[in-house]
């Protein structure tokens, strides 16, 4: 019998790192945090595609406040496992962000390159003020001085996939967050 679905995927994981229920908890804290730190403001949230697409729509949920939504889609790694350091712009925001408070929100944070690339671009927009959400942060992987402002989970510097994550454009609708076993990439 051939294995189908989050089964067939699974083998592919080391060890499940965060789970879906450690997410969802993380995400509404988020939420409530921006919820008040955004009172009263013009809010514009913006996903960086295609990786904090599942992040960003459930912390766009448990946001209480009046918001807009964009995308922007980037791209540094294009199916690399490591960034290229080159920045591409692939979808651009819709809505002029000029005036407005912006916040950004990622999947992870690591060399930390193409969160610098875009907030530099983005503030170049005069807005009131730009702030990065991420789920996941890597510090250890840090190559720019950069730090979010919203911070899901600090990780260790190991190769994560799910909720949104992914490699090669495969595992994100993991509903967790895993170690991709190293024989998957090293291929």
């Amino acid at each position: 019998m051939t294995m189908w679905g989050k089964e067939f995927m699974a083998q592919d994981i080391e060890k499940v790192l965060l789970s879906e229920e450690e997410i969802a908890k993380r995400v509404q804290e988020l939420g409530d945090q921006i919820s008040a730190d955004y009172e009263g403001k013009e809010l514009i949230v913006i996903c960086v595609l295609k990786g904090a697409s599942i992040f960003f729509a459930d912390l766009c949920r448990s946001i209480s406040v009046h918001m807009k939504m964009d995308f922007m889609g980037i791209s540094s790694y294009g199916d690399a496992q490591k960034t290229s350091g080159i920045v591409k712009i692939t979808k651009d925001t819709d809505t002029s962000i000029t005036g407005k408070d912006v916040l950004i929100v990622e999947d992870i944070m690591d060399s930390g390159y193409t969160l610098t690339y875009l907030i530099k671009m983005l503030k170049d927009r005069q807005p009131n003020s730009v702030k990065v959400a991420c789920l996941l942060d890597k510090p250890s992987r840090r190559e720019v001085e950069i730090t979010p402002d919203y911070t899901g989970f600090v990780v260790p510097n190991e190769f994560v996939v799910g909720f949104g994550l992914d490699y090669a454009g495969k595992y994100r609708n993991l509903p967790y967050i895993g170690v991709l076993k190293p024989e998957v990439y090293s291929n």
